[in-house]
């Protein structure tokens, strides 16, 4: 693509996801409290002061009022604009990645695979919040990520057959997630004497396993384990958490997904490779 066409598109794509991003702010902080996502519009939570238009443009709003509400001067989290910039990165890391397979397809899986991650990074911050994953976030993803593995099918293969196909590698996935992680529940919960994680963190599975299929979610979920074993055991040994203290998993079981998005099929045949080379 022509580098005068494309930088366009790349500002736009950056541009729409950081909106995106101001969005999931406001789910993150309203959606545990209980409160509408749609009303009162946007407002300072210390004074209640409606903000203006140009106060919400993303990451540069706050710039501009140097990380101060303009009415109270209290101080507005930097979380925002690296919510905003976090979400607008990953919008344009999907579109690099499968914009360019095929026009019709290529457009599906970018918004498709948009709002997965969307989902999956309000889902961290509320747990890193909360240490819950709310049902509404985990059900409605589900049910998305049959709506795409079904739109998905029929575009690869023109037919109703490979929709359905597709749909039922989601279910599978869906129900393999809160199986495998409902069993680790019950073993961590015998060999170690409390919960090994909370009944949220199988939800989420079963989410990612619609999204991804029974295959792509093993992998996020070997990731996932992985990696919270890693940060786990060296915040453990640094003393920031102690053997009974509670860590929410949720961010990892989102990081592992999100690395299988981008990563997924080459770890695999990598793994095939190396293992089963005559497969």
């Amino acid at each position: 693509m022509d580098i005068l066409i494309m930088l366009p598109v790349v500002l736009f794509v950056f541009v729409l996801g950081a909106s995106v991003g101001s969005f999931l702010n406001v789910v993150v902080y309203r959606l545990p409290a209980g409160l509408s996502l749609l009303f009162p519009p946007s407002r300072c939570p210390q004074c209640l002061n409606r903000l203006k238009a140009y106060d919400n443009v993303p990451v540069f709003g706050w710039l501009w009022l140097r990380g101060r509400c303009r009415y109270c001067r209290n101080a507005i989290a930097v979380r925002y604009p690296l919510v905003e910039a976090a979400t607008g990165i990953l919008f344009l890391l999907v579109f690099l990645k499968f914009g360019s397979i095929g026009e019709t397809l290529g457009y599906w899986q970018t918004l498709g695979y948009c709002a997965f991650l969307s989902w999956l990074l309000a889902l961290s911050l509320i747990d890193l919040d909360t240490m819950t994953l709310p049902n509404s976030l985990t059900q409605s993803g589900l049910l998305a990520g049959l709506v795409f593995k079904g739109a998905i099918g029929f575009l690869t293969a023109n037919n109703l057959a490979g929709s359905i196909n597709q749909v039922m590698s989601g279910i599978v996935g869906a129900v393999l997630g809160i199986w495998l992680f409902d069993a680790i529940i019950v073993v961590g919960s015998i060999v170690f004497g409390q919960a090994a994680m909370g009944g949220g963190d199988a939800k989420l599975a079963a989410m990612m396993g619609a999204w991804l299929g029974w295959k792509y979610l093993l992998l996020a979920g070997f990731l996932a384990c992985a990696l919270g074993s890693f940060v786990g055991g060296g915040a453990i040994a640094l003393g920031l958490l102690n053997r009974r203290q509670p860590m929410p998993f949720g961010p990892f079981l989102a990081l592992g997904a999100g690395l299988t998005v981008f990563f997924g099929q080459d770890i695999l045949a990598t793994y095939l490779q190396l293992f089963f080379p005559l497969i």
